[in-house]
């Protein structure tokens, strides 16, 4: 009786959160269309049977999520661990910004950043306004409601989707079985306020934890959401993935989550290298990302909503790129990939 409760309580909390954003995306697409300039890209209606197949991939993903956390996979408080009352004080400041955003879209303002940045400390491509955020990734402002504008992008799904790195995460670490728990190094790339760092600690309660991410202000508020957990706090590095501040082999598994689609081809090959190089032979590398047209072709309408509704510059590319072919070419051998709602997750081991 108490699971099932349990399991009561997980819908419901996934069905309010998914309310909330249907209802937030329903009114800001009406607003943001009165504002669109000429000649924008405009985005396409979505027909009701492909409504009825993204929510069935909704609640695929869902039931996936409590049935790794029934048989163990990660306690099932994860599947609650969402900052309710944090999300309710920064909802309006979420609303106060969208005029921000809106503006930035009308008058095609890309690079709209904090003055006080260094802009020789980061890569150019980085130097953006993804998907029209304030300051893009380089304030604390931006850092403080991402988490929530994810939520509401994902219809309350973006914590289950980043999940989904755990169980191949945990298969290919069983490789290192002889191995204390204490011994084994798992690093989180691209960490931003380190939701994913949250969900490791959970299926990882003793390994040691570290996490890189190329902004000071994601890696600050990393720090205040990692904080509040029990036990080791996981240790938050300043780098660039492409050339990450780690020696050879050091770690024994690797998570990149939604890194990617934003980035363009030759840093995607870049990033993927540097987590080849720093594995350990028998080491594991899970990458969760967008899924793609060759694997959700029956997507490709709200693919293409997303890239013009949202700054993503290198999307196109990316929906299209082979990326077990890129694996392959750094050296990784027994490559998998599965797809989860929005979401393609590849599992990928250094061999021995």
């Amino acid at each position: 009786m108490a699971d099932l409760l349990t399991k009561i309580a997980y819908q419901t909390m996934q069905q309010g959160k998914g309310l909330l954003g249907l209802v937030h995306k329903e009114t800001s697409t009406r607003l943001m269309t009165l504002v669109a300039p000429e000649g924008s890209p405009k985005t396409k209606p979505v027909s009701a049977e492909l409504f009825r197949q993204i929510k069935a991939a909704m609640d695929r993903l869902q039931q996936i999520d409590w049935e790794e956390a029934e048989r163990g996979l990660y306690p099932t408080s994860l599947l609650f661990d969402a900052p309710w009352l944090d999300w309710a004080a920064r909802y309006p400041l979420v609303w106060l910004d969208t005029p921000r955003s809106w503006n930035r879209r009308v008058e095609r303002n890309v690079r709209d950043l904090p003055r006080d940045i260094d802009p020789q400390a980061y890569p150019e491509y980085y130097l953006q306004n993804f998907h029209h955020q304030s300051d893009g990734y380089l304030s604390d402002t931006s850092a403080s409601l991402y988490d929530l504008q994810v939520e509401i992008l994902f219809n309350g799904n973006a914590d289950p989707m980043r999940r989904r790195v755990l169980a191949p995460l945990l298969q290919g670490l069983s490789g290192f079985g002889e191995r204390p728990a204490t011994q084994l190094r798992v690093l989180d790339v691209a960490a931003g306020t380190g939701r994913t760092l949250r969900q490791l600690r959970g299926a990882l309660p003793q390994a040691q934890l570290v996490g890189l991410d190329l902004s000071h202000a994601y890696l600050r508020q990393a720090n205040r959401w990692l904080s509040q957990l029990p036990g080791e706090l996981p240790q938050l590095v300043q780098g660039n993935a492409e050339a990450m501040p780690f020696a050879d082999a050091s770690m024994q598994g690797v998570t990149c989550v939604f890194l990617l689609h934003e980035l363009p081809a030759e840093a995607r090959q870049n990033v993927i290298n540097e987590c080849y190089r720093l594995l350990e032979p028998g080491g594991v590398l899970v990458l969760a990302d967008s899924v793609q047209l060759a694997d959700s072709p029956q997507f490709e309408l709200v693919l293409d909503n997303f890239r013009k509704a949202f700054h993503e510059p290198y999307y196109a590319d990316y929906i299209r790129d082979d990326i077990e072919l890129r694996l392959q070419q750094a050296g990784f051998a027994s490559i998998s990939g599965a797809t989860h709602f929005m979401s393609r997750v590849w599992q990928a081991r250094k061999p021995r």
